[in-house]
């Protein structure tokens, strides 16, 4: 066991500061990584406050953050992935029971007992689980990711998790060449859901409720953009879309964007608005159309999605920030105020 510098809340009130953590050495079927960059997930601020209490409340101390890279210092006996010096990532998932029906398909986010990166009972030291924004960290070497070497650190950490997020149900639902795509919410999932339907070749129509996000969705890749507060412009599209992904996690009509897609269309949720959604049956039933959700991927396609990441040059839009800036960063997370994500620069561990 040795120590690690880290960034904790000790409450729900409490702003995130300096700690010491402990961390198990490495065993020989881990991977030990020195943390370079580490994304900031709204889920993090969610957590640290406390604000997912009815159904996941936050042990503290809390140390936030499952989206990161960083370079591997030691690996155990037995890895045969990775080596010293090798560029590394870690995403939501530490661990997982790899012997369930999900876990032998490759799904490890629908494993019952899976292990979140961060605030999930740790079987090594006991206590909790501590995440990213920190200075190094010990994973087991199959939840480790390989970063193609290509990639600008700094916009990769984002991949881990608002990546994955948008990446996973694009892919399932079959977002190729010829398809008609919607990206719903211009935010930190909105942004990679624009850049990789684009990259699979779909045709990409973007809704915001904010005009003056147009310029820059079409930078990112969008085809056209939709004020969805104009009706005349969402009855342009109606019965069109193959797949629409719904990035926004306020409250808001779905109804108005099931009624765009085509007969057997699909709309994936992957915003988590706190309130339940009303749903009308007819826009379902009349066109065969379906409604899902979606979390992370697997272990396999968040390889899958850093490797294309790799190959066609994406990484997410990022304002790099020192750690000593997260509270300032999450009070602007609230009021929307990045695009589309930050980074932490964990090398300003070493000024405290």
């Amino acid at each position: 066991m040795y120590n690690a510098r880290a960034y904790a809340a000790a409450g729900a009130t409490s702003p995130l500061a300096l700690t010491n953590i402990a961390r198990r050495d490495p065993k020989d079927h881990d991977v030990q990584i020195e943390i370079l960059y580490c994304g900031i997930c709204h889920s993090d601020l969610h957590a640290v406050r406390d604000e997912w209490s009815d159904f996941m409340p936050t042990v503290y101390p809390i140390v936030p953050g499952h989206e990161f890279v960083g370079r591997v210092t030691n690996v155990g006996a037995a890895v045969t992935k990775f080596k010293a010096g090798d560029l590394a990532a870690v995403g939501c998932l530490v661990d997982s029971d790899r012997s369930c029906a999900a876990c032998r398909d490759g799904l490890e986010q629908f494993c019952t007992s899976s292990t979140f990166t961060y605030g999930a009972p740790d079987t090594h030291l006991g206590g909790v689980t501590y995440g990213g924004y920190s200075d190094s960290v010990v994973v087991d070497e199959h939840f480790v990711l390989r970063v193609p070497p290509n990639l600008e650190l700094a916009g990769a950490a984002p991949l881990l998790c608002a990546g994955i997020t948008s990446y996973s149900p694009l892919r399932h639902w079959g977002v190729t060449r010829g398809k008609k795509a919607g990206i719903v919410g211009l935010g930190g999932l909105g942004h990679m859901g624009v850049k990789f339907a684009r990259a699979f070749g779909a045709h990409v129509v973007v809704f915001t409720t904010s005009p003056g996000k147009k310029d820059d969705a079409l930078r990112l890749g969008a085809d056209e953009v939709v004020v969805s507060r104009n009706a005349d412009e969402m009855q342009k599209h109606a019965g069109s879309f193959d797949f629409i992904l719904d990035t926004v996690s306020a409250a808001h009509d779905v109804n108005a964007f099931l009624n765009l897609l085509r007969h057997d269309g699909n709309m994936t949720l992957v915003g988590a608005p706190s309130k339940p959604l009303q749903v009308a049956a007819f826009p379902l039933i009349l066109g065969r159309r379906s409604l899902s959700g979606s979390p992370i991927g697997g272990i396999r396609e968040t390889q899958e999605m850093l490797d294309f990441c790799g190959e066609h040059n994406i990484t997410a839009d990022v304002e790099v920030i020192p750690i000593q800036k997260v509270n300032e960063a999450y009070d602007r997370l609230v009021k929307a105020d990045v695009k589309y994500r930050f980074s932490i620069d964990m090398a300003s561990l070493k000024a405290d």
